[in-house]
């Protein structure tokens, strides 16, 4: 399939884009006056692909041209009980969704960025699109329509979902090559393991413990560590996809454009045609075509390409002294040791290509649609941007992630409790209904104002999320809290200089007038 370069012009613009209206839509209610057309997203400017994505992503959509799905749950599959569709008073559902008229409604902060993170309020009930219209009604017995779940029992709320804060998509196009290098180390290691032979798997300095395969050629996927079941799976000879899934903080998605397609439907009942298909109205509402591949395109793109977060260091001698000493604190307490302050891209990395070459099906990959190839470190995105080594061609990403899943529950808080479900296992398994504890290591480059914490967004503070870590991460947790007062503190004040900055901050790091820093300060004797 041809690979199309984008040409870049001016910056993005903040206004969405009306190109399109014509006299046919005067007097209608649309969030998307116009919709790409096959090959488009290659064709155009970057900057009004971008800006159609931004439509996209900030539209409040309408029913006039197909939010909501009458006859379709949020998982995409048929209602359990089409005698009564998600219409009227039944259209919209908090728990169950449709759930949302946008998806800047959840994804707005800090700032008021479309595609950043939400508040306490813009939680997510992950797993409850499983339910035709989530009631907790007892007398309901038909089970997955309101109030029973797939093993006819009785869920209360808590069990009903897993209940997850909405995170921040800053930096993502770094984040999912990342995945997409690292996937591809892996894969090479296990392509060269023989029968009766096994090898560790390690990309980019992470461990993802070992991979063998038996003497009969079939895998044991048992010591490999830090990935999720949808990656382990095997059958026979054929191994383990051992694809890196960077999106929801369990690590169940593989790609920006699937969590796309799955969010369109789930949240908004506005159906793809890569995932539903050309001219079929799957949920019955009477439109077709509501996303085209090049309007996903877009969506994914305008994601992929939102600033880096960065730093901000206030002129402050006691401050920089508290942040210089609690960087160093983070290593010592073994913080770092997850939380790996940088991993690199490795040459052309920071050419982000849509699709996804790993993309499930249902979702489009560069078999079936044109490439598109956007440099996620031109200056003409959105400011501001990782540094390209000129002479490597690498991008260091200063995410603060080994990108690996980790058991978080157990021994330290109220607050790391499992999850009620897996959402890596069937729905209605015994594996399902066996809880999670695994989650992927938080990016912690715009933490300090990205509340709330945690992956269900239960802390208030940093300090509160460190307090909350169990299972793998109570070692440092523990060595946090048998610091001395002003050595948690230094570690609290470190954290607070990573921050999302105000859009079109030039620099990364910067003081608290935004004004470019070097950091770490030079010492004298070297001026």
């Amino acid at each position: 399939m041809k690979i199309t370069l984008l040409c870049f012009g001016a910056a993005l613009a903040i206004a969405p884009s009306l190109d399109g209206q014509t006299a046919a839509l005067i007097g209608k209610e649309v969030a998307a006056p116009r919709h790409l057309a096959a090959g488009e997203a290659g064709r155009l400017p970057v900057t009004e692909v971008l800006r159609h994505g931004q439509t996209l992503f900030s539209a409040s959509w309408t029913d006039q041209e197909g939010v909501g799905r009458p006859l379709t749950k949020g998982t995409g599959k048929p209602l359990s009980d089409p005698a009564s569709p998600l219409t009227g008073m039944r259209s919209f559902n908090r728990l169950s969704g449709p759930d949302a008229n946008a998806c800047s409604g959840c994804h707005d902060g800090p700032f008021g960025i479309a595609g950043g993170s939400g508040d306490f309020v813009g939680n997510v009930f992950v797993l409850g699109q499983r339910f035709d219209f989530a009631t907790l009604d007892e007398k309901d017995l038909i089970p997955g329509r309101g109030a029973r779940d797939e093993s006819g029992k009785l869920p209360t709320l808590q069990e009903m979902s897993n209940f997850r804060a909405t995170p921040g998509m800053f930096g993502s196009g770094y984040l999912e090559m990342l995945a997409r290098q690292m996937t591809a180390d892996l894969r090479a290691i296990r392509d060269q393991i023989a029968a009766g032979q096994s090898a560790a798997l390690r990309s980019k300095g992470v461990y993802f413990g070992e991979l063998s395969r038996r003497a009969d050629g079939t895998w044991d996927v048992s010591k490999v560590d830090g990935l999720g079941a949808l990656s382990l799976g095997t059958n026979g000879q054929d191994g383990p996809s051992l694809i890196l899934r960077p999106w929801h903080q369990a690590g169940a998605v593989v790609s920006l454009r699937e969590f796309t397609n799955n969010a369109y439907n789930h949240h908004h009942g506005i159906q793809s045609v890569e995932r539903f298909g050309v001219g079929v109205d799957a949920d019955g509402d009477g439109f077709v075509n509501e996303l085209t591949k090049d309007d996903v395109t877009a969506a994914t793109l305008f994601q992929a390409v939102m600033a880096a977060p960065g730093r901000v260091i206030p002129n402050v001698p006691e401050v920089e002294a508290a942040v210089l000493r609690g960087e160093k604190l983070f290593e010592t307490a073994g913080c770092a040791s997850c939380h790996t302050p940088s991993l690199l891209l490795s040459y052309g990395g920071h050419q982000f290509s849509e699709p996804n070459p790993y993309n499930p099906p249902g979702n489009a990959t560069p078999a079936d649609t044109p490439v598109v190839t956007v440099d996620l470190n031109s200056n003409l995105l959105p400011l501001p941007r990782l540094r390209l080594e000129p002479f490597s061609g690498t991008v260091a990403v200063p995410a603060y992630t080994d990108m690996k899943l980790h058991n978080m529950c157990g021994g330290a808080s109220p607050l790391d409790e499992p999850e009620p479900l897996d959402m890596q296992q069937a729905a209605g398994s015994a594996a399902f209904f066996g809880g999670n504890c695994r989650f992927l290591t938080k990016r912690l480059w715009d933490a300090a104002n990205s509340p709330p914490y945690m992956h269900h967004g239960m802390c208030t503070t940093m300090r509160g999320s460190i307090l909350a870590h169990g299972g793998e991460g109570l070692p440092s947790r523990n060595a946090f809290m048998a610091m001395p007062a002003a050595d948690q503190d230094a570690i609290i004040e470190f954290l607070k200089t990573l921050q999302v900055l105000p859009p079109g901050t030039a620099n990364r790091v910067v003081d608290e007038n935004f004004k470019e820093k070097v950091w770490p300060p030079i010492p004298d004797n070297q001026l």
